[in-house]
């Protein structure tokens, strides 16, 4: 999990445009990428019938008819656990992945949709949250006058784009518009060696195809084919000239950036994302770029300065800009300004974007159902407004008490494998245990709600709702440079099925969406929420622990607080860690790996998270027996409960931008890679020398 705030801004432009999902820092919620969410953030949900009762699980809270006893748990573990339930399950025709975390999002998001359905129309000027949301939600349902008023609302905005006389009033175009669309994006969020203030971050951005392998390795060659196609019917649709000769120019121009950008692996370093820069010296820096009427544009102007999280490539960008002629530019801009907005325009956007962005690009068969893009963007308008009702109705109070004694057991099963680390020397074992002790906690949803009355809403008007919207988001956040924190802000929604871990408040995050069933069910055997939610619980834990994580302090302050000789050890043990999914075949996609450096804070949360996990569950027994439930031991059946939460099923274009794009390992991997490198797993099982799954116990892994 990453990032430190998912902005109703971001919600939104996830919930319009595919491109934001696949764009850098993929796992991470902010631009600061201080947040780290358990699985890559995404909106909407997949093809559920509008079921709003959570789905229960066997008798004792696990699937026992899902498992294939055929399969030995030293063989394949997930299919074990899984195999019935993988053979007789289809991947929803609007979904490119399926598995337990989509089902419960399939149950947030109708619960969700029942809301939006009971909300009165009102007028949103006089009416409140309720009239606001009614109105966001029915006008995106009326395709009608979506139709009607055809691609009116994007022809000034196209206007703006071609009439820049220069380079200088085409930023200043395109930051107006307010959907990003330039080479650089701004966030402001708390400062990572500060954590009472907040400060402006700025990063990367500028690829349509989201991350600059898929422009510089071979093996993507399809890809770029058909993102040129796309570009040049982008282009088509706004009217460009020459859409085919320019769309080649785009692709070149962004090319280059891909040349210039880092790699996943170099922007998850925090020792070198954090280089604040006054704003009167990119001029110097970055020669070639616009700044200061990008940052006057942008409304930051009055800043100090500003952390720029990938350095050396922001004078090679700038240089590229430069370079390219001003018409190029133009196109670059006009193609993602229709990719970005297309979800809110006529029926012809709308294909030209599905087509590319989720049939080709992720092989999705279908495109959602109309109502379920409604329900999300109307979330990441709103989100928190439509949060407050939903607690009412799903999160009853006595689920908060019984997870925080799940916590409290987790944090405690912390320590105590913090006290019995050998290779952790006393000094650093000090400062492990006074982060441990501060640790945050925020369990369900905020205890204050967001205002949304100077959000204005105009009814029939959903392309400019969406971007007074995002004016909204982004004028509250940049309001705020200089200022305090908000401790109790929350980077998720209520009905959001995540959770995460916040290194510059170092707290830990769990919205209502996931306390149900398969990951916490009260009324469960033990081991099983052990395994489930415990497992994520000691996720969340060990993001502070983990190999970016790690370089906050207790009070969230990014500093050095290691020996040297504990950093080379956790070090060496992280690269052990890296190279066992490095390993891992995806036959269906040859010669595509898990990148270990991208998914070591993940991976390291799972191994760690799920050792603590077990460790809390052993406590909770006070010494006596576990009961032995349909011929499964306690432990066994936690090592089932974490397998269960991971079941996943992927189409092979889905699986493959995971691997590219994203910062977390498959979850069919997740449900077993982990299980490898603990001790307790191969007791549980009889896992021995031979089985296909089995590690020398010299060679496991063991870092919490």
């Amino acid at each position: 999990m990453k990032k430190n705030i998912l902005s109703a801004a971001t919600l939104l432009a996830l919930a319009l445009s595919a491109s934001a999902a696949a764009s850098e820092g993929h796992g991470c919620v902010d631009e600061a990428c201080t947040v780290q969410a358990l699985v890559p953030v995404e909106a909407g949900g997949g093809a559920g019938q509008g079921a709003i009762e959570a789905k229960r699980y066997g008798s004792w809270g696990f699937d026992v008819e899902g498992m294939d006893r055929d399969i030995a748990p030293g063989t394949d573990f997930f299919a074990y656990a899984s195999g019935n339930w993988a053979r007789t399950t289809e991947i929803p025709s609007d979904q490119s992945s399926y598995g337990n975390f989509r089902v419960l999002r399939d149950l947030s998001e109708a619960r969700v949709r029942k809301l939006l359905d009971g909300y009165p129309k009102a007028d949103p000027a006089t009416g409140g949250d309720a009239a606001k949301i009614a109105t966001l939600y029915q006008d995106f349902l009326d395709e009608a006058a979506i139709e009607a008023r055809g691609d009116a609302p994007l022809r000034p905005l196209l206007a703006q784009l071609r009439e820049a006389a220069d380079k200088d009033a085409l930023v200043r175009a395109s930051v107006a518009r307010g959907f990003g669309g330039g080479l650089f994006r701004l966030m402001v969020s708390d400062d990572q060696r500060d954590p009472d203030r907040y400060t402006l971050y700025l990063s990367q951005s500028g690829l349509g195809l989201g991350d600059r392998e898929m422009y510089l390795r071979e093996n993507f060659a399809p890809q770029r084919e058909r993102y040129l196609a796309y570009v040049a019917e982008l282009l088509a649709l706004a009217g460009w000239d020459d859409p085919e000769g320019n769309a080649k120019k785009v692709l070149d121009f962004e090319t280059r950036i891909a040349e210039a950008h880092w790699t996943r692996a170099q922007s998850r370093d925090r020792d070198k994302t954090y280089n604040p820069l006054a704003l009167p010296e990119f001029d110097a820096k970055a020669p070639g770029f616009p700044w200061a009427s990008f940052f006057e544009a942008s409304g930051v102007g009055h800043a100090e300065r500003a952390v720029v999280r990938q350095d050396s490539a922001i004078p090679q960008m700038a240089k590229v800009f430069a370079d390219t002629d001003l018409d190029t530019l133009k196109a670059w801009q006009a193609a993602d300004l229709v990719d970005s907005m297309a979800p809110l325009l006529p029926a012809r956007f709308v294909k030209a974007h599905y087509e590319f962005r989720e049939k080709f690009m992720s092989g999705q068969p279908q495109p959602r159902e109309r109502w379920k893009r409604a329900v999300s963007f109307v979330e990441g308008v709103m989100g928190e407004a439509i949060g407050r009702d939903y607690v009412a109705l799903y999160f009853p109070p006595d689920a908060k008490a019984k997870m925080d004694d799940l916590v409290a057991n987790v944090k405690l099963a912390m320590g105590a494998r913090l006290d019995a680390l050998e290779w952790m020397s006393p000094a650093t074992k000090a400062e492990a245990r006074a982060k441990l002790a501060g640790f945050g906690l925020k369990i369900g949803h905020p205890d204050k709600w967001r205002d949304y009355s100077a959000l204005e809403v105009r009814e029939g008007d959903v392309f400019g709702n969406a971007l007074r919207a995002q004016r909204f988001e982004w004028d509250y956040r940049r309001a705020r440079l200089g200022k305090q924190v908000d401790k109790d802000e929350w980077g998720m929604t209520p009905q959001t099925v995540n959770a995460y871990y916040n290194s510059v408040k170092n707290e830990i995050v769990f919205p209502a969406g996931i306390l149900q069933p398969p990951f916490f069910d009260p009324d469960a055997d033990p081991a099983v929420n052990y395994g489930a939610i415990g497992g994520v619980i000691g996720h969340e834990i060990i993001h502070g622990f983990d190999d970016q994580g790690r370089k906050s302090d207790g009070a969230g302050v990014l500093r050095d607080w290691w020996t040297s000789e504990d950093a080379a050890k956790f070090e060496a043990q992280a690269a052990k860690l890296g190279a066992q999914y490095e390993a891992y075949e995806f036959p269906q996609l040859p010669g595509m790996h898990i990148n270990g450096k991208v998914a070591m804070g993940e991976n390291i949360g799972d191994l760690g998270g799920l050792t603590i996990a077990l460790e809390a569950y052993r406590r909770s027994l006070d010494g006596k027996p576990a009961p032995v439930i349909d011929g499964f031991t306690g432990e066994q059946r936690l090592f089932l409960g974490w397998a269960q939460v991971w079941r996943t099923l992927w189409r092979d274009d889905a699986l493959r931008q995971q691997l590219v794009n994203g910062t977390h390992s498959p979850g069919h991997i997740r449900a077993f890679a982990p299980l490898r490198n603990i001790d307790a797993w191969y007791e549980a099982f009889g896992v021995k020398q031979g089985d296909p799954l089995w590690i020398a116990p010299e060679d496991r892994v063991r870092i919490w």
